[in-house]
């Protein structure tokens, strides 16, 4: 069973989770459900690495506020880690166990429901911030961009019934690609991820791709099980492109370049 969580000084993550706790039983500090189970926690997400000492479960989903300086709204889900030094929680030069599965699924209903979201970019962002030590997949959804969109019940109480349907639904297993390059908004994996076969799960973007070493590429493989591609944002990859070609040559993933 997955658990969902928030942290209870962020409006978005609040509101969502307060829209979902509707139809769930509480029961000491856990929100019931047959499906699934909620939390809201008092400390920020981005540091929930301890999380599972005390509740043990099969995935975790945060639900989050967004922010960008450039203003644009935004709805965006990703997995979580550091390439380089943990400045938002985790730990430095840590990913994540990814949740392709969920991730894919919510972005394509997120799509499908694109009409009752106008003005909004969907999309997913590179890996980034913490937690990364969950032994347990991990996933964010968050709503952005401003307070403005934080604390609008109404988006809020939608993107909260969508995820709601997701985890309702039986999960479709689908091949899982590790990505390679690009932005922090990534456009050809959410390209991929919308329209696509693939799942996915690490995206590092082209800016981190400097900060991947040996010991840090066979860390990301780990933790990406069952991945069996290498997607490669081909002109979006910078002078690394050749170091990550060489690496990848010693596994067994699939290259596509796209």
């Amino acid at each position: 069973m997955e658990l969902l969580v928030a942290y209870q000084k962020d409006p978005a993550g609040h509101n969502i989770a307060k829209f979902i706790s509707q139809e769930l039983e509480k029961n000491g500090d856990v929100y019931k459900g047959k499906d699934f189970d909620l939390l809201i926690i008092s400390s920020p997400v981005i540091s929930a690495d301890l999380l599972e000492e005390k509740f043990d479960y099969d995935g975790y989903i945060f639900l989050s506020k967004h922010a960008a300086e450039s203003g644009v709204l935004a709805l965006t889900c990703h997995n979580t880690g550091n390439f380089s030094d943990a400045n938002f929680g985790g730990y430095s030069r840590q990913v994540s166990i990814p949740h392709p599965y969920i991730q894919k699924s919510y972005i394509q209903n997120l799509w499908n429901a694109r009409s009752e979201f106008p003005g909004f970019q969907i999309t997913i962002e590179a890996t980034h911030h913490g937690p990364t030590a969950l032994n347990k997949p991990a996933l964010f959804i968050e709503i952005g961009t401003t307070e403005k969109e934080w604390n609008d019940v109404n988006l809020c109480n939608s993107v909260g019934q969508i995820i709601v349907d997701v985890m309702k639904e039986e999960q479709k297993s689908y091949p899982i690609a590790i990505c390679f390059g690009g932005t922090h908004y990534p456009e050809k994996f959410t390209n991929e991820l919308i329209h696509g076969k693939y799942s996915l799960g690490t995206v590092i973007p082209k800016h981190a791709l400097g900060q991947i070493d040996q010991s840090l590429f066979s860390h990301i493989i780990k933790r990406n099980r069952g991945a069996t591609a290498a997607l490669l944002d081909w002109n979006g990859m910078g002078k690394n492109k050749q170091k990550i070609l060489e690496m990848l040559e010693r596994t067994d993933l699939e290259v596509i370049k796209l």
